[in-house]
């Protein structure tokens, strides 16, 4: 990036941080008594959408996190999710006849120049392969990449000097957040990344008869052109409350949680991103799940705390909620465990028996990672990407079937995913591991017990216990006692010079009797290596410690 151009893209971050600083009051303004204003909420949306695809999705994933904006905000950036100005359709066809290499009128017999959706990094056009099958064909912004990167740059080191001058930098580490960020944004315009999910989203949801996935078609795909199966329906915002009367909202509801549970506590791998314009409700009354660009990755362990902490959510379980999230996060200096554990209880309590219409549990686990942010408890990244997830299926949910009571249903699936855990644990293979590992341990078991009670017996037992590395302290003690004996020759050298200038002597050196000069040039250069030697180690140990 030029240094004008990053000049002016670090003055328009700074701007907008400036200008709508206010919105940084959190979803607690209201009860502060300060007034949303719906009017700045507007405007922000637009000066992110003015600022381009970056800010755009900046603006989309603040939009599912009601634990950090108001409710104002919040509405407002939603605007983002599915009314995004689109791009022109030259742009379209110079973007996929250069990705695929084909005159899009071969490709495609009909392609309708009015795309069907735009978002922040590509919009959506309906087209009819040759053989007449219905496809969207999904096509990056022309030059998104490239302004990604410019933007990303900008926003890294803005949030490095925020870290560096400020308490809220220092508490929230907000170039941990941008790194967050560009890894998500990054996976995103990775279009191929997203036809991979799709297969594996599909295959996972296999056994959910009322869950679909569009699959992708392999030779129209690139990494800025993606084509797959076109899915008509609805989305679920748009129904309405007569329409809903006509389909199995209920079930449907029910149905998608179970696949969300399903994904998140036994495949560890799910869907990140389903707010209501990425949530079809098809003609024939399924569900299809679309837009796979975002995705979460969970480990077995994280799976299972995190299963914990849903069951102790969803039964009000404040004390084991605290538990699993102690376990699940990094403490810091300033951690409080006494009132972490207070207000983690506090939020939990007072979800017992609370509906779908009173309860969002999304919102319940941005709200207790932000506790564990505030009393000194790091939490790992995937749990507040988890909370917006839910967050916006709570949103979905809640289209579908207004008195779904989601603890319900966490609860009864919790024991079929148990089930299907433990099912896990006892395959083939990790049993086999298991048992190699119990064969080896009971051959061995024999021989140390005798080694110790051999020592035992013979008073031979010994505990080693290192409480630091001693060898460390004694180098360097033996490095302090070095320059300090050196200080001392030093300042005898200078003294014994001062006493020889009152010797008078024929050897002079500079018009000084020469004995004494000689002494004090050698002082002189054992000094000036000293500092050499003293510099060049503090500089060492500063490199390492950094």
């Amino acid at each position: 990036m030029q240094l004008p151009e990053k000049l002016s893209r670090y003055a328009a971050v700074a701007t907008l941080l400036l200008k709508h600083r206010s919105a940084l009051g959190g979803p607690q303004r209201e009860a502060d008594g300060v007034r949303d204003h719906a009017d700045d909420a507007r405007r922000l949306t637009d000066d992110l959408e003015r600022l381009g695809p970056t800010f755009i999705k900046l603006g989309q994933l603040l939009s599912g996190r009601a634990d950090l904006l108001p409710p104002a905000y919040v509405d407002a950036l939603a605007r983002l999710q599915d009314d995004v100005a689109p791009f022109s359709y030259a742009d379209v066809e110079r973007i996929v006849e250069s990705e695929i290499g084909v005159k899009l009128s071969k490709l495609f017999p009909i392609f309708e120049a009015e795309p069907i959706a735009a978002a922040s990094l590509g919009q959506v056009h309906r087209a009819a392969l040759r053989d007449g099958r219905m496809v969207a064909v999904k096509v990056q912004r022309p030059d998104a990449r490239e302004q990604i990167a410019k933007d990303l740059e900008a926003l890294a080191e803005v949030a490095a000097f925020v870290d560096r001058h400020s308490d809220a930098g220092a508490r929230y580490n907000f170039s941990e957040l941008v790194a967050e960020f560009r890894r998500t944004i990054l996976a995103e315009l990775e279009y191929l990344r997203e036809a991979e999910n799709l297969r594996v989203l599909a295959r996972n949801l296999a056994g959910f008869d009322d869950i679909i996935v569009p699959q992708p078609i392999d030779d129209y795909c690139t990494s800025r052109v993606l084509t797959l199966d076109y899915v008509r329906g609805t989305k679920v915002t748009a129904i309405s409350p007569l329409t809903r009367l006509d389909i199995r909202g209920e079930h449907l509801g029910r149905e998608l949680l179970r696949a969300y549970l399903h994904q998140i506590v036994v495949d560890g791998f799910f869907h990140a991103d389903p707010h209501p314009g990425n949530v079809f409700v098809t003609d024939n009354e399924k569900i299809a799940l679309v837009d796979l660009g975002m995705v979460g990755h969970l480990s077995a362990r994280t799976q299972e705390r995190l299963l914990g902490l849903l069951i102790s959510a969803s039964e009000g379980r404040g004390d084991d909620a605290a538990d699993v999230l102690l376990e699940l996060g990094e403490r810091r200096d300033d951690f409080d465990e006494t009132a972490l554990r207070r207000e983690i209880t506090q939020i939990v309590t007072a979800c017992q028996d609370a509906s779908l219409a009173q309860l969002q549990v999304g919102r319940l686990l941005l709200d207790v990672n932000q506790r564990a942010g505030a009393h000194g408890l790091k939490p790992p990244p995937e749990l507040a990407l988890l909370g917006k997830t839910l967050l916006n299926l709570d949103v979905v949910a809640r289209s579908l079937s207004p008195d779904l009571d989601v603890n319900a249903v966490i609860r009864a699936e919790s024991v079929t995913l148990m089930q299907r855990r433990m099912l896990q644990s006892v395959s083939p293979g990790r049993v086999l591991s298991t048992m190699l590992d119990a064969k080896q341990f009971a051959e061995r078991l024999p021989g140390r017990v005798n080694r110790v009670l051999d020592a035992l017996a013979g008073n031979e037992l010994k505990l080693k216990v290192e409480m630091i590395d001693e060898g460390a302290v004694i180098d360097g003690l033996q490095k302090v006692a070095n320059r300090v004996a050196l200080g001392l020759v030093m300042a005898a050298l200078i003294v014994a010079a001062a006493l020889m200038m009152q010797v008078p002597t024929t050897f002079r050196v500079l018009g000084y009797p020469g004995i004494a000069m000689i002494l004090l040039i050698i002082a002189a250069s054992a000094g000036a290596m000293l500092a050499v030697q003293i510099i060049n180690t503090d500089r060492s140990s500063r490199r390492h410690r950094t």
